[in-house]
């Protein structure tokens, strides 16, 4: 195609091009990193512009090269050139040509703007730093004081100008850098929790702008246990090793090709400091009479301060990694909404949001000694601060005064879950330092992936339930994907994750994190039975017997399966392919019939809200039951995940199982009219949206039945973690949508607006985790930040919202948003691969439905408007291309005998609890 064939639009221009699954291109652990780039309206009356080819220029060393490739791809197209080697920088833009609907001449984008990539170091052989640390006596019995580290170096007067200078860093435990005296990046918590006996995060720094070239520098770093040696569930301390220590390499380059190396050696020296102790569950003790303010920088405030050498170790033999998914950050600041006393006289902040992070503390000044404590937790009970949840967490922060006026503190090596703090020895009253909302904050951080995703209708309650989800995550999404963030557990329970990962994947672009987790699913799952952990990382290593759990197990599939439908990433499916295929060849325990064997105990639908407080897997649903569903339709996904990879004898042999377990299962569990064994909302819902019905008759008297259940649940909720992602699902798939949304909007507990009503800001782990009268529930279980129960909100982007993807990446996506109950408008926004999806809904009172949609360009929308009277077409759809548009239609609800719809549903929901509800 000639170049001057081709016209230069203004409608549609290029984001700047992204590389794998990273945020930014600088540090990654691949040297063909593959590039995406997403598509921006200009002009919004535009339509149908589809992709035909596309153009790379890429510079490295000083050399430009050009691609041009014809394909209509923009999401992870491959690295055009030669493999990047370690430490080496390239810049590309890309432009892509294309063709509006009925026009023959090209039209093609301007260039977008360049995107750097720079790598890690891609060989282990390339670290040259070795592991330090100090001689402390470290006991399992009690925490072990975070260390200081420092050395001097010289940059020498001779060179010229630094070109750059990069630090690669990783800790035994978690770490802050300082480069004459600067702290070094943004990151909490970093490396970041993975299975040190596998491998170790690392992270590359730009700290150019931080050395002097005239004087001399100091290389200086905090280390504290973190999850390498702090205390972790019911394992103890110290189950990864007792060695905290400092790994660093800083590397300086000037013009004339020389460098200059800095490594962690025998050369540095150590100390403690003020933090006495730090740890993730139990919190931090700061002793400001210990302070060395000078220590970052060798300009000591203590005389008699003493330095002693380090001590050097062997580089651990495990895998240094460059992650995938972003570092954790402080991504917001919350004030407190109001500081009371409770019933005891106990003063306590409210900041009126259950939220993950730590405390940020200015202006305080006591006597030298005094102790200031401060007691996190997520619930009051009867007024007063609820501990008994956290269970063995203590959740305090200490600050030991000085004497002197405290500027700004803030823990280092500890976050906290909690909406309310309980403070000792400060108060309101206080003559010298009185204690006011300005003087303390809550600094809110996880894994900083980028919001993707938003939902918001005409109903209060539901915009709260839909936010309070989006709270969990970020909450739950620290480093790994965790159960909960506040008591002795906060550990990455692969069921939770499971269930939930497709609106997490709506909620945040999760690809990176996620699939860095995904690594230690693989690494850690048993080579000989194929059995992957319960919790990954495992801090259960060291016990011997791991039996396997449908649900929780399925993770090593659904997981990747859910990235590559929702990111278009292949490579994720290739990647964790083994472990998939082990899972189900080897991990699940099969009986005779090659369903699971009924001797082994499952978890099945965990949290049924029938089941008992210290007995939460003992629910209405057959454990077994549960499993087996699973199983069948995780073999016919490990079919498709095969075809997909091009592994055809693979998917044959995976089809044919699936197809003999879905005729086994229908033996075993279905009459020929269709009702299941076990007669529940999950045995229901499960064969409903697995497929394991065999008629459309099936089908039908299925639905029928779950309608009825949930009719005779009085709209409650009566499903766990299996049960509960799915049964709206359930229930619309079979036409029951007005049903669907009445049980949404139930507010009676059990319920999803239960808690909305008794004031939560997260998702609850148990239906009943407070009681209506106040108290906490009484099982030894029960959290208010957790996730899994939130997975209705899938159903509420799909079918209030109305958008689900058709292909893998979203290439194409449905567009079919279902009016119901007393909902009258709604508004959903996705940024997918592609770029910006919108559609927002309005039900006038004529039952006119009027719809905005915008499709990316690129792109494709299988559009089902709700009409009236619809014919066999209307329900088949129609494919619009990119563009924006305005719809309308005559809605008609589905007919509901013998119930009236006017009837069915409460008056419009009240105005949404913004309290915790007291006694």
């Amino acid at each position: 195609m000639a170049e001057d064939q081709i016209k230069i639009t203004s409608e549609i221009s290029l984001e700047t091009p992204t590389f794998d699954s990273r945020q930014d291109g600088f540090g990654i652990g691949n040297p063909t990193p593959r590039i995406s780039w997403r598509f921006l309206y200009n002009d919004l009356s535009i339509q149908d512009w589809q992709q035909k080819r596309y153009e790379i220029e890429l510079e490295r060393k000083g050399t430009v090269g050009a691609y041009r490739v014809d394909s209509p791809e923009s999401v992870r197209v491959p690295w055009p050139a030669s493999p990047l080697s370690s430490r080496e920088r390239a810049i590309i833009r890309v432009r892509s040509i294309g063709v509006f609907k009925g026009c023959e001449i090209p039209t093609a984008t301007e260039w977008s703007a360049w995107a750097s990539v720079e790598t890690g170091l891609l060989d282990k052989e390339e670290w040259r730093a070795q592991l330090i640390t100090g001689q402390q006596e470290a006991s399992p019995d009690k925490p072990i004081q975070p260390l200081l580290l420092r050395r001097s170096f010289d940059v020498p007067k001779v060179r010229k100008s630094i070109s750059k200078a990069r630090l690669y860093v990783t800790a035994q435990g978690v770490y802050h850098a300082y480069l004459n005296g600067t702290r070094v990046g943004d990151h909490f918590m970093a490396p970041g929790f993975t299975d040190y006996r596998f491998r170790i995060a690392y992270q590359v720094f730009d700290v150019t702008d931080l050395i002097r070239s005239d004087s001399a520098n100091f290389l200086a770093a905090e280390v504290g246990e973190g999850w390498f040696a702090s205390s972790l569930w019911r394992e103890g301390r110290q189950i990864y090793g007792k060695d905290i220590g400092l790994i660093a390499q800083l590397e300086i380059s000037f013009n004339e090709h020389e460098s200059l190396v800095v490594i962690t050696d025998a050369e540095w020296e150590w100390n403690t400091g003020p933090i006495v102790s730090s740890e993730i569950y139990d919190g931090e003790t700061y002793d400001r009479t210990q302070d060395q303010p000078g220590w970052k920088t060798g300009a000591e405030a203590r005389s008699g301060t003493q330095w002693m050498k380090v001590t050097v170790l062997p580089l651990p033999s495990i895998t240094f990694s460059a992650p995938d998914g972003p570092p954790v950050r402080a991504t917001q600041e919350v004030s407190p909404q109001r500081i009371f006393k409770s019933p005891s006289g106990n003063q306590i902040i409210d900041f009126g949001q259950n939220l993950v992070g730590k405390l940020c503390i200015r202006g305080l000044q006591k006597l030298a000694g005094h102790a200031v404590i401060f007691e996190h937790a997520e619930v009051l009970e009867h007024g007063e601060l609820c501990m008994r949840p956290l269970r063995a967490a203590r959740c305090t922060d200490i600050v030991l005064s000085s004497g002197d006026e405290l500027e700004t503190w803030s823990p280092s090596f500890t976050f906290h879950g909690f909406r309310f703090v309980q403070i000792k020895g400060w108060t309101s009253e206080d003559q010298r330092c009185p204690l006011r909302a300005e003087n303390i904050t809550a600094i809110v951080f996880h894994s900083d992936m980028k919001r993707t995703g938003w939902f918001s209708c005409s109903d209060d309650q539901l915009n709260r339930l839909h936010e309070n989800s989006v709270w969990s995550m970020r909450g739950n999404f620290l480093s790994i994907p965790t159960d909960c963030p506040q008591r002795d557990e906060r550990l990455g329970w692969t069921g939770d994750i499971q269930v939930f990962s497709p609106s997490a994947n709506f909620l945040y672009d999760t690809n990176g994190m996620l699939a860095d987790w995904l690594v230690d699913v693989a690494l850690e799952q048993n080579e000989e039975n194929g059995v992957p952990p319960m919790i990954v990382p495992n801090v259960q290593f060291a016990k011997e017997s791991r039996p396997p759990q449908a649900v929780w197990g399925d993770a090593s599939i659904l997981v990747p399966w859910a990235l590559y439908r929702w990111f278009g990433d292949r490579d994720i499916l290739l990647r964790q392919y083994r472990s998939m295929k082990s899972w189900l060849d080897k991990g699940c325990s099969r009986g005779e019939d090659g369903l699971w064997t009924t001797s082994l105990w499952q978890h099945g639908d965990w949290l049924d809200p029938s089941a008992p407080p210290e007995d939460p897997g003992n629910g209405q649903t057959d454990g077994v039951y549960v499993a087996d569903a699973y199983l069948v339709y995780v073999t016919g996904i490990l079919s498709q995940a095969a075809t997909v990879l091009q592994f055809p004898e693979d998917a044959q042999r995976y089809l044919q199982d699936h197809n003999r377990l879905k005729q086994v299962f229908q033996e075993k569990y279905i009459t020929p009219k269709g009702m299941v064994m076990c007669d529940t909302q999950t045995s229901l819902s499960l064969a409903l949206v697995f497929s394991l019905f065999a008629s459309d008759d099936q089908i039908k008297n299925a639905g029928e039945r779950l309608a009825r259940k949930v009719r005779f649940a009085k709209f409650r909720v009566a499903t766990g973690f299996a049960g509960t992602p799915i049964v709206t699902h359930a229930l619309s798939k079979t036409g029951w949508h007005q049903l669907a949304y009445r049980m949404l909007l139930e507010t009676g507990c059990p319920s999803w607006l239960y808690p909305v009503t008794m004031g939560a800001t997260t998702t609850w782990e148990r239906w009943n985790s407070m009681l209506p009268d106040g108290t906490v529930n009484p099982g030894q279980m029960t959290s208010f930040n957790h996730y899994a129960l939130g997975s209705v909100i899938n159903w509420l982007h799909e079918y209030v919202g109305g958008i689900s993807l058709i292909e893998p990446g979203w290439k194409v996506f449905k567009v079919q948003p279902i009016p119901g109950g007393t909902i009258r408008s709604a508004s959903i926004q996705y940024e997918g691969p592609y770029g910006l999806i919108k559609c927002s809904w309005n039900l006038d009172d004529d039952s006119v439905f009027s719809m905005k949609l915008q499709i990316p360009p690129n792109s494709s929308a299988l559009v089902i408007l709700p009409k009236k009277n619809t014919t066999a077409e209307d329900r088949q759809g129609t494919l619009l291309h990119s563009g924006n548009y305005d719809l309308s239609c005559q809605f008609e609800a589905d007919p509901w005998p013998p119930t009236p719809l006017e009837t069915l549903f409460k008056p419009p929901a009240r105005k949404v609890a913004t309290e915790q509800k007291e006694v």
